[in-house]
C-alpha cells in the first residue's frame, strides 16, 4: 500500500505542480501592446494623403481650363477655372486645412485672377476676402517683389479711393501704380 500511495503522492504532486504552473503562467500572461495611436496616425496621414492627391487631380483640371482660357481668351474659361478650383478647395476639409499650403495659395490666388479676367469683379473680391482670412498672415509675391493681396486689392479698389497717396504705400509693381493714377487723372481731368 505504501508504493501505491507513494505513486498517487507523487501524482497528486506532480498534478498540483502542473496547476501552481498553469496558475503563475496564466498570471504572467500580459496583454499584447495597443497600437492605436499608431495605427490611427497612419489612417489620418492615408487620409491626408488621398485628400490631396484627389484635390491636386482636380487643381490640375482646372490648370487646363485655365491655359486654354488664355489661348483662346475665353472669359467663360477663365470662370470655369476659377469655380473648379474653389471647388477642389472646397472638397479637402478641415482635417487637410494645413497640408500643402503654399501650392493651394497659387491655386487660390489664380481663382482671384480668373474671376477678374473672366469678368466677375464681386467674385474675385469675395475669393480675395477668403484668400485673406483663409491664409491669414501669409502672402505670395510676383516675381518684381510687389504683394499678390496688395496688388489685389488695388486691382480691385478695396484701397481707400479717398486717400492721397493711394497707392504710394502699396507694394505694388510700380508701372501698374503708375498706369493706374494715369486712368485717374484722365478720369478726372
Amino acid at each position: 500500500m505504501s508504493a501505491l500511495s507513494k505513486t498517487n503522492k507523487k501524482r497528486a504532486l506532480a498534478g498540483l505542480s502542473l496547476l501552481c504552473a498553469s496558475v503563475a503562467l496564466n498570471a504572467c500572461v500580459t496583454q499584447p501592446p495597443s497600437f492605436g495611436g499608431g495605427i490611427d496616425f497612419r489612417q489620418a496621414r492615408f487620409n491626408e494623403i488621398s485628400a490631396m492627391r484627389e484635390y491636386r487631380d482636380c487643381r490640375d483640371h482646372a490648370l487646363e481650363l485655365d491655359r486654354e482660357a488664355q489661348t483662346k481668351h475665353d472669359p467663360a474659361k477663365y470662370l470655369a477655372s476659377a469655380r473648379m478650383i474653389e471647388k477642389c478647395e472646397s472638397k479637402l476639409g478641415p482635417d487637410v486645412a494645413d497640408v500643402a499650403t503654399d501650392e493651394r495659395m497659387r491655386a487660390y490666388a489664380l481663382t482671384i485672377q480668373n474671376h477678374l479676367k473672366g469678368g466677375n469683379i464681386e467674385g474675385a473680391r469675395e475669393n480675395l476676402d477668403k484668400f485673406s482670412t483663409s491664409f491669414q498672415g501669409q502672402d505670395l509675391y510676383f516675381a518684381d517683389g510687389s504683394s499678390f493681396i496688395q496688388t489685389m486689392e488695388v486691382l480691385l479698389g478695396k484701397r481707400g479711393a479717398g486717400s492721397i497717396g493711394r497707392y504710394s504705400d502699396a507694394n505694388v509693381n510700380a508701372e501698374l501704380k503708375s498706369e493706374l493714377r494715369r486712368v485717374r487723372y484722365w478720369e478726372r481731368n
